[in-house]
């Protein structure tokens, strides 16, 4: 029972594998192997692809958890204590680091005080706040949290079982935006209101939506999905860094996964999950076309790697009951802290070391054995005591009258572990 169980779920944890991995070269391999890497992405972009597979498992993943539980306070008690204690410690391992001169610290602010830096971070909006993340990776968790929020907002209005609409409708915004100018300023809410306000917006508003969304009166916990889900739209519409199609199109990707779960349990149709993949892959390959080459990353390098990300998602899906090796599997179970995690080590390793003027493999052989048992140890010691605790904490909440469940009961009783 337990192996049947194990090898159902194996291939979301070896897609997770193969995502961690890949932007674990992308980043390392600017430290050691910089000609190789240089010569690459204009080709592929391997953060990129790494980024996307991700986004795809997350769409997959993410609503059937809050409906198998039925209770968004359940869900959002499991989210918090899934991502910020790992995410504690790499922010507070970075902060140390410059402290004592291990690695510089970034001190400039553009004008936000460390208050307001701090807040956004804790938010994990920061990357739609204006404000750089202090690690490289932590700008995903920003669109992560805009899912969620997204998510809630759908599953209290009823209207969650939509995952190909909403897919079709982000994707058509993002390409009607690339169409018609390009992008908007960066951080646009940011500077009309200023960065300080809009944190301190940001960040009541989102205690308000989250706390209204999991308790109260039928009618609040509508009025906080609907606020938390207006929130992370005007937040990925208006203030993102990178470029708005890209924002939308990030949205689109993880409904798209969303759509194909639906399919797949029944809660739509096939033809709507394929209509649905046919609009986000003209939109986002058509929006990237238009928009161009630009300062991180070619046309070329960009849409190759959103179709073979999207290629080895459905590969990785249409294989889902084949075995799956088991060091695939394991690896995938503590990608989270290999994702989180590296960017630390390597920052360590800039600061002692430096980056390399030549390719040496070796050194990022050396890089990856030394971070694979790291990340071992952060989710025997982090990772999964935060999560046996969120899954109990969640067990206590009262489970409030919600819309039907789509998922299978099969997968109800085993979606835990895929939600890793």
């Amino acid at each position: 029972m337990d192996g049947a169980k194990r090898s159902r779920w194996d291939w979301l944890d070896a897609l997770r594998a193969v995502a961690a991995l890949v932007v674990v070269f992308d980043h390392a391999s600017a430290t050691f192997l910089p000609e190789f890497r240089r010569d690459l992405m204009p080709h592929f972009n391997t953060s990129r692809y790494g980024i996307t597979v991700f986004f795809l498992v997350s769409g997959y993943v993410i609503p059937a958890s809050l409906e198998r539980r039925g209770c968004v306070r359940g869900f959002w008690t499991g989210r918090i204590l899934r991502l910020y204690p790992l995410w504690a410690l790499a922010v507070g391992t970075v902060l140390v680091l410059g402290l004592v001169g291990v690695a510089p610290l970034r001190t400039d602010h553009g004008g936000r005080s460390a208050l307001a830096t701090a807040l956004a971070h804790l938010t994990l909006l920061q990357e739609l706040l204006g404000t750089p993340g202090l690690l490289l990776v932590l700008w995903t968790l920003s669109y992560e949290m805009a899912f969620y929020l997204l998510v809630v907002a759908l599953f209290t209005v009823r209207l969650h079982q939509r995952s190909a609409a909403v897919a079709v409708i982000l994707a058509l915004l993002a390409a009607v935006g690339a169409l018609v100018g390009g992008s908007l300023p960066g951080s646009a809410l940011a500077g009309l209101i200023g960065t300080g306000p809009l944190i301190a917006v940001t960040a009541v508003a989102l205690a308000v939506a989250v706390c209204c969304a999991s308790a109260g009166p039928p009618a609040l916990r509508v009025a906080g999905g609907v606020l938390g889900g207006l929130l992370a739209l005007a937040l990925v519409a208006f203030d993102s860094t990178v470029p708005q199609w890209e924002s939308l199109v990030i949205l689109a990707v993880m409904f798209l996964g969303t759509a194909v779960h639906r399919a797949e349990t029944g809660g739509s149709t096939w033809r709507a999950a394929a209509c649905a993949a046919a609009v986000v892959l003209l939109c986002a390959v058509g929006s990237a076309w238009r928009y161009g080459d630009g300062h991180y990353f070619t046309r070329r390098g960009w849409i190759t790697a959103f179709l073979l990300a999207v290629l080895t998602f459905a590969a990785a899906f249409a294989a889902r009951r084949r075995r799956i090796p088991r060091g695939a599997a394991a690896l995938g179970v503590i990608s989270y802290s290999v994702y989180l995690l590296h960017p630390v080590l390597l920052t360590a390793v800039d600061g002692t070391i430096g980056r390399q003027r030549r390719d040496e493999p070796l050194l990022l052989v050396a890089f990856v054995a030394v971070l694979l048992p790291l990340c071992a140890l952060t989710y025997r010691w982090v990772e999964a005591p935060g999560q046996a605790w969120g899954r109990r904490l969640a067990r206590r909440a009262p489970a409030a009258p919600q819309p039907p469940v789509c998922a299978s009961d099969s997968h109800s009783r085993s979606s835990s572990r895929s939600e890793r």
